[in-house]
């Protein structure tokens, strides 16, 4: 924890203040969503119209950044910062009010659609502002990004045994509160004139090829942490047959999050390269997934029931491997957002995050439909193997890409239009 505090306090005031942004994003947005699927449920809509309308969420936060971020560069970070809580006010402020379907997807778009206008914005905002602690900066994002994550949860537990609709208008108040503290503390900077239009900044990142193959390798990470979601929570479940199997997953990986981030990132920043570390980040998180592939054929689909000591035993493996992945997320996420200033450009930082989203987000989903496919269609035996080994090989190609990019130069500082 000194770790943190340390590096929190070595940030410029800005930074600091971005910090506490997200934490806040974070502990509204955990606050509501994990209970949105069980409101709906007790409403009365079918599992498909549930997933269908997260669906919708995800698909506006991640498919929207593209000009979101483009937007970031021309506009300002600051007032998107800004417009992007507003809308969260609004869109939790709907939760309270509707309950019909068409008003639940509203609610549900303009969530992910505040997400993809706030999150290019707040990187791009803290990757100027932080200079050369960009690494520890993006450390202490993630380690209170965790934190919100971690008890918003909690909170939203305790008050959803009072009504959905007030969990939504706590939101509500976190998010306003955001908004209004932000306009009063966050300092604008300088919006540098654009020469290039709309088209012309796309067209530039996208002929920018050593981004597009830093984007490939970096959209791994994102299509492995979607993993915490689907494949780890899955077999927790399946060899324990209880559901808090799949907490004790979340848990164990929130709290390497909250605690080791800083840690790691300045141990790995004192002894190897940015994409050396990067790199092995990656590689880690593939290899979080070999204990699962070496034991998953050996356990047996647990039936529902109470926890007992075998169940507890089969979760063994999952939570090492948790363990892994989790380690290897904390160091591969803030190495990937300091290298992407150096294989893209300051000049149109929001365009670049805004691509490299959209990227992670194709890959996520590519990555998801394969192992979902996987999983059910070799639920016992040695088969049970492959959904986990197809996971580390994702996990070691990402790897190795980082890495043969470091080793030929391509990750290296380079003049460009920004000097």
């Amino acid at each position: 924890m000194c770790g943190f505090i340390g590096a929190y306090r070595a940030l410029p005031r800005p930074s600091r203040l971005l910090m506490i942004n997200m934490f806040g994003i974070n502990l509204g947005f955990y606050l509501v969503l994990p209970f949105l699927a069980g409101y709906m449920g007790g409403l009365g809509y079918a599992a498909a119209t549930i997933g269908l309308v997260l669906a919708l969420r995800t698909l506006s936060q991640q498919g929207l950044t593209l000009f979101s971020g483009a937007a970031a560069d021309r506009l300002g970070c600051r007032p998107m910062i800004i417009l992007g809580c507003a809308l969260r006010v609004v869109a939790f402020g709907l939760f309270t009010l509707v309950d019909s379907l068409p008003g639940l997807i509203a609610a549900s778009v303009l969530t992910g659609l505040a997400g993809a206008v706030f999150s290019p914005a707040v990187r791009a905002y803290l990757m100027q502002d932080a200079g050369e602690h960009r690494a520890e900066a993006f450390a202490v994002l993630n380690t209170v990004g965790h934190a919100g994550a971690l008890i918003g949860p909690l909170l939203g537990a305790a008050l959803i045994t009072v009504d959905f609709r007030l969990v939504a208008a706590v939101a509500c108040v976190i998010f306003a509160v955001l908004t209004v503290g932000q306009v009063l503390a966050l300092p604008a900077r300088p919006v540098p004139k654009l020469e290039t239009s709309l088209l012309g900044g796309w067209a530039e990142v996208l002929g920018n090829r050593r981004f597009l193959l830093f984007a490939l390798g970096g959209s791994v990470y994102f299509a492995l942490f979607g993993q915490l979601y689907l494949a780890l929570p899955v077999e927790a479940q399946r060899v324990s047959g209880v559901e808090g199997a799949v907490s004790a997953v979340f848990i164990a990986s929130t709290l390497i999050g909250i605690f080791g981030s800083v840690q790691l990132t300045s141990w790995f920043k004192a002894r190897y390269s940015e994409g050396t570390s990067m790199a092995g980040g990656l590689a880690m998180m593939g290899l979080g997934f070999v204990p699962l592939a070496v034991g998953g054929p050996f356990l047996a689909t647990a039936p529902a029931g109470e926890w007992n000591v075998e169940g507890g035993l089969a979760v063994l493996p999952i939570l090492l491997g948790t363990v892994v992945f989790t380690v290897g997320m904390a160091v591969a996420q803030p190495f990937s957002m300091t290298l992407l200033a150096q294989v893209g450009s300051e000049r149109l930082s929001g365009t670049y995050y805004g691509v490299f989203y959209l990227a992670q987000a194709l890959a996520a989903t590519v990555v998801n439909v394969a192992v979902g496919e996987l999983l059910d269609r070799f639920p016992h035996g040695a088969g049970r193997a492959l959904p986990f080994a197809f996971l580390l090989l994702v996990g070691l190609a990402g790897g190795t890409l980082i890495s043969w990019m470091n080793r030929t130069g391509r990750l290296n500082q380079r003049p460009s239009l920004d000097q």
